[in-house]
């Protein structure tokens, strides 16, 4: 072997092995990405709750998270970072941190938003992102749904193959703008009604013509649904979208939370969550 080639056969080989490094880092970010999604959801009485996230890439930057508060009530939060893969990814962690945190120190979803974007906005404006996100408190006694918006698309609500209108919450998207204040907007919920949160990969998916599911189809797709289980509700959506995209790549991360309203009052367990007074 003479210099030349083995020179090459040595580049070639560092490349090989810097490549898989990668990939093993890759698969490694996925898992724990995966695992933070899909960690233990509350064991409720009266209500379920379920969420899914499917990344457009090996990682997304979707995300959404359930907070049990020891005053009963259950806050709930779903986001969608701009941008896809490792970069969305990485902020997707601090978003999370960032709820988590704000949910200890606030008694409202508005408030949550506005400690967010306080937490957020200086590391969001240096990376020019923005994340997009709806909070909402679900107060089983009550049966209310309170909401806050950051720029992101309203829930759907679900009664008997009805679908409710909901009053908008204004408020722009976290990292745009310093000192925000986000309206709060409530709604009243019955036995048997589902929300639905979502991001727009579900509204934005394509299929091979390059026609969008859309708000509409997705509406027509859970009307049918209110006498479902919550998790059977994910998984007809999922597989709605599935047959409308026909095996068409993703070109943005997908995903979903859904709430269920049954008849006995909700009783929160398995978490570790602070005293919070509203």
């Amino acid at each position: 072997m003479n210099f030349n080639n083995e020179f090459s056969f040595m580049y070639n080989q560092s490349v090989e092995e810097l490549e898989e490094g990668l990939q093993r880092e890759i698969k490694l970010a996925r898992n724990i990405q995966t695992t933070l999604l899909n960690g233990k959801k509350p064991v409720i009485d009266g209500g379920e709750v379920c969420g899914t996230s499917i990344p457009a890439r090996l990682i997304g930057g979707d995300y959404y998270d359930f907070y049990p508060l020891l005053n009963g009530k259950i806050r709930i939060v779903i986001g969608d970072v701009m941008g896809k893969g490792i970069p969305a990814a990485m902020l997707m962690i601090l978003t999370r941190g960032a709820f988590r945190s704000a949910s200890q120190a606030t008694d409202g979803p508005g408030k949550t938003l506005t400690a967010m974007n306080n937490a957020l906005i200086g590391d969001l404006r240096a990376l020019k992102s923005f994340v997009t996100v709806l909070c909402a408190d679900w107060d089983p006694k009550e049966r209310t749904l309170t909401y806050a918006n950051a720029g992101h698309h309203l829930p759907i609500v679900c009664r008997n193959g009805e679908i409710l209108e909901l009053p908008k919450a204004k408020g722009i998207m976290l990292g745009a703008l310093p000192n925000q204040t986000y309206e709060e907007q409530m709604i009243q919920l019955d036995i048997n009604d589902f929300v639905l949160l979502y991001t727009d990969g579900i509204i934005e998916a394509e299929n091979a013509s390059g026609e969008q599911f859309q708000r509409e189809r997705l509406i027509r797709a859970i009307e049918p649904l209110s006498d479902l289980p919550a998790e059977k509700i994910e998984e007809k959506i999922i597989k709605t979208i599935q047959n409308f995209t026909e095996g068409v790549p993703q070109k943005d991360d997908i995903t979903l939370v859904i709430l269920k309203i049954l008849e006995k009052e909700m009783n929160l367990r398995g978490y570790n969550a602070p005293m919070i007074y509203s």
